[in-house]
């Protein structure tokens, strides 16, 4: 027996087995359901023009055949099972928090004349009370907002400078520094006549040039001990005046100036001070920052702020000028621009004993101040030791 009587014999038993009529249930379709000669629905038909040869139908009715039993074999009994239900996914719609119960209307009452004008009264003391304490409040805020004001006119000024101006102040209220028990102001002889007075308040300021407080003092002292007047000085030989003021710094220097500043005293203005600023920075000696010290403290004129080496150095680390400054005068111009004029006279003291204690030229105590988290200075000394690019300890030969 050939292989396509074989296979067709095979055929033919397989299809008196499947009865594949009774899946198609040609009765109960409609005559425009059911499979036509030429359409793509029949077994027995591909791409509607090529009919198949019967070994391509047996092939093709064993091919469904085995297909069908594997579906058989691997479809799980789904007798008695429920149905499954898709699952649709609920519409988002927004959620409205609101109560749907109807609140019920008030009920106005009418107020009579005497209730009215007691209800009246208990609002306008509300409103008074409201006011008093606003009032309290802009009245600690008053002197800040008009220095804050005054500031402002120049078109800049610096960051933070209040807070860190108020955190000097807290750290200087004990007042322990050297220039506020040894300054200028301080060892004079406030009992000794006005000009004689005015007198040691220029020598006291004229010898602290390049030397410490307590030195100026001691040395102030001996002076005032020997008879520190114009006409006594100026009959005193350079050898005692020598002893008598050293070791100021620079005391050879200092001799010649006293001695040619107390003849001009003598000489243009009988033996008191000059009363101007530019009659002092005439004087041998006598430069810009005492001279504005010497009106603030001898003659009571506020004409510039007193610039030495302390608030020169501190105003260039909290970047209170504009731009760096290398010299004590331009400082000053750089203070004046914005500060108001009222604390001119306090910012020398102030920052003066600031930099004897905390801000020190070298290894300042950086740790302790309390402007640490706002100065420009103490942000970089704390996180990279000392300021990036500067070495602020003195070279070792």
């Amino acid at each position: 027996m050939s292989v396509i009587s074989r296979l067709f014999k095979a055929a033919s038993l397989q299809i008196s087995k499947s009865k594949p009529w009774e899946k198609l249930n040609i009765s109960n379709m409609s005559s425009k359901a059911r499979p036509t000669k030429g359409s793509s629905t029949s077994p027995y038909f591909e791409d509607n023009q090529k009919r198949l040869t019967r070994s391509q139908q047996a092939k093709l009715l064993l091919s469904g055949a085995d297909k069908n039993e594997s579906r058989s074999k691997s479809a799980p009994e789904t007798t008695g099972s429920k149905p499954r239900i898709s699952k649709l996914k609920r519409p988002y719609t927004s959620v409205r928090y609101e109560s749907t119960v109807q609140a019920p209307p008030q009920k106005t009452k009418q107020i009579s004349g005497t209730a009215y004008q007691k209800h009246s009264k208990i609002e306008d003391a509300s409103e008074m009370d409201q006011k008093t304490t606003d009032g309290d409040e802009l009245q600690d805020e008053d002197a800040g907002a008009k220095m804050r004001a005054e500031s402002k006119k120049a078109g800049w000024e610096p960051k933070d400078w209040m807070e860190m101006l108020d955190n000097i102040r807290e750290m200087r209220k004990e007042k322990d520094a050297p220039v506020d028990s040894m300054g200028a102001e301080k060892i004079c002889d406030h009992d000794a006549p006005p000009e004689v007075f005015r007198y040691h308040v220029l020598l006291s300021l004229l010898l602290s040039s390049q030397t410490k407080d307590q030195v100026t003092s001691a040395a102030l002292a001996a002076l005032r001990s020997h008879g520190c007047t114009v006409d006594n000085i100026l009959k005193t030989t350079d050898e005692k005046l020598g002893e008598l003021i050293y070791p100021v710094g620079f005391w050879k220097k200092k001799i010649s100036y006293i001695k040619r500043s107390s003849q001009i005293m003598k000489d243009q203005y009988k033996g008191d001070i000059p009363t101007t600023l530019e009659g002092l920075v005439k004087l041998p000696g006598i430069g810009p920052k005492m001279a504005h010290i010497i009106m603030d403290i001898a003659w009571n004129q506020l004409t510039g702020i007193g610039v030495d080496t302390h608030v020169h150095r501190i105003s260039n680390r909290l970047k209170w000028v504009k731009k760096p400054t290398s010299l004590p005068e331009e400082t000053r111009k750089g203070l004046e621009e914005w500060l108001p004029r009222e604390l001119w006279s306090e910012v020398n003291v102030l920052l003066v004993g600031f930099g004897q204690q905390t801000c020190l030229p070298v290894n300042p105590k950086c740790s302790e101040c309390l402007s640490k988290n706002i100065c420009p200075y103490g942000k970089s000394a704390l996180r990279y030791g000392s300021p990036k690019g500067k070495n602020t300890s003195p070279k070792k030969k």
